[in-house]
C-alpha cells in the first residue's frame, strides 16, 4: 500500500513534512519549521530550550509525536524513550529555506538526507556563519555536555547525498526522481516519487515568471508524462496575481539608483540570487560597489563555487565586504569572531568600513536591511540617499511591528523610501498554479504551503483536503 501523511504545511504557508509510505520504505518531503505555529508560543528572547532537548517542541505541537524518528541525545535530554534504530529511510530536501529546511535538525543523524547540490553549498554557509541554534544545526552538531558519558562524541556530521537533475535515487521499493524548479533560492526542486501503485509528484516551491522558468517548465513536462497517481502541490499565493517579474524589478531599482543623490541601500535576501544578480549588475552599471556584510560574504564565497549560478567571486572588483564595527568599537581582526577573521584577511575582497563609505556616498550599494539599520549612524547618509526595500509587504503581526520600525529609522534618516516594484514574489502567481495543476492532471491533487487548500477546485475536481497527521492511503 502507498500512502502520504502531512505533518506540517496544513492550512498554513510552510513547515512542510510530508511522510510517503511504500511497503516497508518511508522517506520524508522535506522536514521543515512552521513559522505560523512558532510565533504562536515563541519570539526573539523567548526560544525552545536547548537543555530540555527537543521536549519544549514537542508539547508545543511544533514537532509531530513520532517514533523512531528523532535524536537519541535530543530524545534523552527529554526524559523520552530512545529508540535503537530510525524506520526512516530517508528526507528529500527540496530548497534550504528554513520552513522547508530548518527541523531536520532534531532528525535522528542516521536519517540520509537528499538534496541539490547548491542547497548543501546554502546549509553550509549558513551554518559556518552563524550562531548555534538548535533549532539550526541541520548539518552537524556537537554532543552537549550534560548528557551520559556514552553520548559524548565528536562532532557529528548528517549523510548528506547531493543530486542534480538527471539524477535518479533508489530506496527500497521507491525511486525519486529531482528535477529543478525554478524559486526565490537557488537549487530548488520538485520531486517525482515513483512507487509501486504509480508517480507522485510534488513541487516543492515553484514559480513560473522568475529568470528561470524553463526549468519550471521542464518539471511540469517531466511530471505530467509520469500520469500521476498523486500531485501535491504549494498553494502560497492563491487568489493572487502579479505582473511583476526579475527583469521588471530590474528596471525599476535601476531607475531608484540612478535617481539617487548619495548612498543606496538594497534591503534583500542574499539567498535570492536572482535579485543579488539584479543589484549587482545595477552596481556594475552605474559605477558603484555592492558592500555586503560578512555574512552574505560567506555566502558568496560557497555559493560561487557553483559554476552553474555565474556568481562573482569575493575578489570581484564591484564587490566590497563591509567591516562593521567590532563589539570592541575597534577595527582590530582579533576582535571579529572566527570566521569573519579570514575574510577580511585572506579572502582578496575588498573591505570597507563606514567611514569609507561615507567618504564615497555615491560610489555605494550598501546591501542591508532592518537589523543592520543602525550602521547608518556611523555613515548619515546624505539627503538624495535612498533606501529600497526589495521584499513582499509584510504578512503577520512581528514583520508588521519591525515594518513600523524600519519606518521610524528611514524616517529619522531621512531616506528616499521605495517599495513598489522592487520585488517579485519567489511563488507562482495564482493562474500559473492552476495551469500547473491542470497539466499535470493527477488523479489526485493535494494542496499543502497554503491557507487557502480548497480553492484549489478552481483548477481540479480531483482536489483532496489534507488533515494533520492522516494517513491517505493512494491507489
Amino acid at each position: 500500500m502507498v500512502s502520504i501523511t502531512a505533518y506540517g504545511g496544513v492550512g498554513e504557508i510552510g513547515g512542510n513534512k510530508v511522510l510517503v509510505e511504500d511497503k516497508d520504505t518511508k522517506i520524508f518531503l522535506d522536514f521543515g519549521m512552521s513559522f505560523g505555529r512558532r510565533s504562536m508560543f515563541f519570539e526573539e528572547f523567548l526560544k525552545p530550550r536547548a537543555c530540555n532537548g527537543m521536549a519544549d517542541l514537542l508539547f508545543t505541537g511544533l514537532l509531530p509525536q513520532l517514533k523512531g524518528v528523532y535524536r537519541k541525545d535530543l530524545l534523552q535530554m527529554a526524559g523520552m524513550e530512545v529508540h535503537k534504530e530510525t524506520n526512516i529511510d530517508g528526507v528529500f530536501l527540496s530548497h534550504p529555506h528554513a520552513d522547508h529546511a530548518n527541523y531536520i535538525s532534531f532528525l535522528d543523524e542516521e536519517i540520509p538526507i537528499y538534496c541539490g547540490e547548491t542547497t548543501l553549498l546554502v546549509l553550509k554557509a549558513i551554518q559556518e556563519a552563524g550562531v548555534r541554534d538548535i533549532e539550526k544545526e541541520i548539518i552537524n552538531y556537537k554532543k552537549r555536555p550534560m548528557l551520559r558519558k556514552d553520548y559524548l562524541q565528536n562532532p557529528t556530521v548528517r549523510k548528506f547525498n547531493a543530486f542534480r537533475t538527471g539524477h535518479k535515487i533508489k530506496i527500497g521499493s521507491l525511486e525519486v526522481e529531482p528535477i529543478h524548479v525554478d524559486h526565490s533560492v537557488p537549487g530548488a526542486y520538485g520531486f517525482i516519487i515513483h512507487t509501486t501503485e504509480g508517480a507522485i509528484v510534488y513541487t516543492g516551491d515553484v514559480r513560473m515568471h522568475g529568470l528561470r522558468a524553463d526549468m519550471t517548465e521542464e518539471f511540469i513536462v517531466n511530471a505530467s508524462e509520469t500520469k500521476p497517481i498523486a500531485l501535491i502541490t504549494e498553494g502560497t499565493r492563491v487568489g493572487s496575481d502579479s505582473d511583476k517579474s526579475e527583469d521588471g524589478v530590474k528596471t525599476e531599482c535601476t531607475q531608484f539608483v540612478s535617481n539617487a543623490k548619495g548612498l543606496v541601500v538594497a534591503d534583500f535576501n542574499f539567498k535570492d540570487t536572482d535579485r543579488f544578480k539584479t543589484f549587482y549588475s545595477i552596481a556594475k552599471a552605474k559605477g558603484r560597489k555592492l558592500a555586503i556584510s560578512t555574512k552574505d560574504a560567506m555566502m558568496l564565497r560557497y555559493l560561487s563555487e557553483d559554476s552553474k549560478l555565474g556568481l562573482p567571486k569575493l575578489n570581484d572588483e564591484t564587490i566590497s565586504v563591509f567591516k562593521q564595527k567590532a563589539a570592541s568599537g575597534t577595527y582590530a581582526d582579533e576582535d571579529y569572531v572566527k570566521w569573519e577573521r579570514p575574510i577580511f584577511d585572506s579572502s582578496g575582497a575588498s573591505v570597507v568600513t563606514a567611514n569609507d563609505i561615507k567618504s564615497a556616498e555615491d560610489k555605494f550599494i550598501f546591501v542591508g536591511g532592518f537589523f543592520s539599520i543602525n550602521d547608518m549612524i556611523d555613515i548619515l547618509p546624505a539627503l538624495g540617499s535612498s533606501y529600497i526595500y526589495s521584499h513582499s509587504e509584510p504578512f503577520n503581526e512581528e514583520m508588521e511591528i519591525d515594518y513600523k520600525r524600519l519606518q521610524n529609522w528611514i524616517s529619522l534618516l531621512k531616506l528616499n523610501f521605495h517599495n513598489k516594484e522592487s520585488h517579485c514574489s519567489g511563488h507562482a502567481d495564482w493562474s500559473d498554479l492552476k495551469d500547473l495543476v491542470r497539466r499535470i492532471n493527477a488523479k489526485a491533487v493535494f494542496p499543502v504551503h497554503t491557507e487557502h487548500p480548497e480553492a484549489f477546485k478552481e483548477a481540479s475536481d480531483n482536489v483532496k483536503l489534507v488533515e494533520y497527521a492522516k494517513s491517505i492511503s493512494l491507489k
